[in-house]
């Protein structure tokens, strides 16, 4: 699934939405991405690698496919119940947007 959305990212992409650079990690069951963008550009890689991300968020690869194929907005619960984790909520909803989502 990471690599369909890595595909479509470069389509996706729309500048302005992160002033400055931003690094997300993100952990889908056995696969993990890193995804960092700034005002111009972004850059997807397989695996973490940045040390300290801006934004780290563990779900499940279902539940992220929900998120970016189907429009699903993950609610307070999701994040209370477990389903998501991350130690930067808040960053999550910009991170789509960038991507017209």
């Amino acid at each position: 699934m990471i690599d369909a959305m890595v595909a479509e990212m470069k389509s996706l992409f729309r500048k302005n939405v992160f002033a400055e650079r931003t690094s997300f990690y993100f952990s889908l069951d056995d696969s993990e991405m890193t995804v960092i963008l700034d005002a111009e550009s972004y850059s997807a890689e397989q695996g973490k690698t940045v040390e300290e991300p801006d934004c780290s968020c563990r779900t499940a690869t279902e539940m992220f496919r929900r998120i970016w194929y189907d429009g699903y907005r993950p609610g307070i619960m999701d994040f209370l119940g477990g389903a998501i984790k991350s130690d930067a909520p808040l960053m999550l909803p910009q991170f789509l947007k960038s991507f017209g989502k």
